[in-house]
């Protein structure tokens, strides 16, 4: 059964109205449309119903979505802090509190914080193709990560995208600065595993 939707007009929200009225208004796909089950307003050509029903074709991603160099920089400061925080915490209970001699606790405390760079990316890899499609980080500064046509990405195209970081990192970090010079704002890694950063959409 097709829902009804609010429709702006002008500016303004109107409706809601069924699929008929809205196809007596003649609705085209880059007008704005919302159910009352969604947060937000979003593009008709975005909606998979209507794209069946008006025959709009899949939009590319639109350049206004994507999520800028300083939000992905602040929410990798975030995520940093957080699996940091969580091996400091494990180096607390499990080595301060269980070990007693002096110099094995140096010992498996540095063992332990040289696994949190592996740690991280396992913990990227996971939360980038689960269905927040973002680290605890983006999920913060809302921005999400996904494929080229907006879809979530597979775990596999996760586990590439975080091992493509490497390169990212041994070109002295330029891989990252490729964001400012392209309008997808994608780093070397984005480009090498067909992935792009977004941002949650305001109307």
């Amino acid at each position: 059964m097709f829902q009804s939707y609010i429709l702006v007009i002008n500016g303004k929200p109107e409706g809601p109205f069924s699929m008929d009225e809205l196809k007596a208004k003649k609705i085209s796909p880059g007008d704005f449309v919302k159910t009352t089950g969604m947060d937000d307003y979003k593009e008709a050509q975005e909606i998979v119903e209507l794209r069946e029903l008006f025959g709009f074709a899949k939009p590319p991603l639109l350049m206004q979505y994507f999520g800028s160099f300083d939000q992905r920089l602040l929410a990798s400061f975030l995520d940093w802090f957080i699996v940091f925080g969580v091996f400091v915490l494990i180096i607390f209970v499990v080595v301060v509190v269980f070990i007693q001699d002096k110099e094995t606790r140096i010992i498996a405390s540095f063992g332990l914080l040289g696994c949190v760079p592996f740690a991280k990316i396992v913990y990227h890899i996971v939360m980038e193709s689960s269905a927040k499609q973002a680290t605890y980080g983006k999920q913060m500064l809302k921005i999400k990560v996904v494929d080229m046509h907006g879809e979530r990405i597979t775990f596999g195209k996760a586990t590439a995208r975080n091992l493509c970081k490497i390169f990212s990192v041994m070109t002295f970090f330029i891989g990252y600065l490729l964001a400012f010079f392209n309008k997808q704002q994608q780093c070397l890694h984005d480009m090498m595993a067909g992935t792009v950063v977004i941002k949650e959409r305001l109307f």
